[in-house]
């Protein structure tokens, strides 16, 4: 009796077993590139309009920083041929330039603080902000894939621009019916809004002044005592 139980109750957990497999749907696998999806975004090519803004603007504000400190070191070095180079002067004029030079250096010193500083919080500004919106773009950018997807009747869905540990493709073969990039492409960018007409250049203007070439390194102050690189 107990023999025949044990085989009834492994028949019955053998059915259960085989309904469960039986109940779990195809594997339906589609694919999107993440990373085209992401630089061909609107919203992306619009904040990284707004982020060269705003490096812009933190450029002209360092070039004045800049300014600022060569025009501390010209008065520096005014006071320093003061003490040193003047002939004339009395003992006690010699005297009032050299505290006023030590004075003015460490001036030169703490504006040299101020430009790193000013550099340093622009970079983690931005980077944060790139950052920020990164995460946000991908998380409405996976949602609507999925929601494609799951309309296809997509069990998987993988991002097929990620590369493998020896840095190529996930796909050695990839039958382009299931790739759906394009498609969530034109769902994300849908919304885009229209491109502002240009303005009608106005008769006889001035020729606009050349930009700052793409490459041209920001001015630098070159303090006294600096080690050159």
């Amino acid at each position: 009796m107990k023999s025949l139980l044990r085989s009834l109750l492994a028949v019955a957990l053998l059915g259960v077993a085989s309904l469960s497999v039986q109940a779990q749907p195809a594997p339906k696998v589609f694919v999107i590139d993440l990373a085209k999806l992401y630089e061909s975004h609107y919203k992306t090519e619009a904040h990284i309009t707004k982020l060269r803004a705003d490096e812009q603007k933190a450029q002209v504000e360092l070039e004045r920083l800049n300014k600022e400190g060569n025009g501390l070191v010209e008065q520096y070095k005014e006071l320093v041929e003061k003490a040193n180079n003047n002939p004339l002067a009395s003992a006690d004029a010699k005297a009032k330039a050299e505290q006023d030079a030590r004075a003015k250096l460490e001036e030169i010193e703490r504006k040299k603080q101020e430009i790193q500083d000013f550099r340093g919080n622009v970079e983690r500004a931005l980077q944060q902000q790139m950052g920020a919106f990164r995460e946000q773009i991908l998380e409405e950018i996976s949602k609507t894939a999925t929601e494609i997807a799951t309309r296809k009747g997509a069990t998987i869905l993988i991002d097929k621009a990620g590369p493998t540990g020896i840095g190529i493709s996930n796909f050695v073969y990839l039958d382009p019916a299931y790739d759906i990039t394009d498609e969530v492409l034109a769902e994300v960018n849908k919304n885009r809004p229209a491109a502002p007409a240009a303005a009608a250049a106005p008769a006889a203007t001035a020729a606009p002044a050349a930009p700052a070439a793409a490459n041209e390194p920001a001015p630098t102050v070159t303090f006294p005592g600096a080690k050159k690189n």
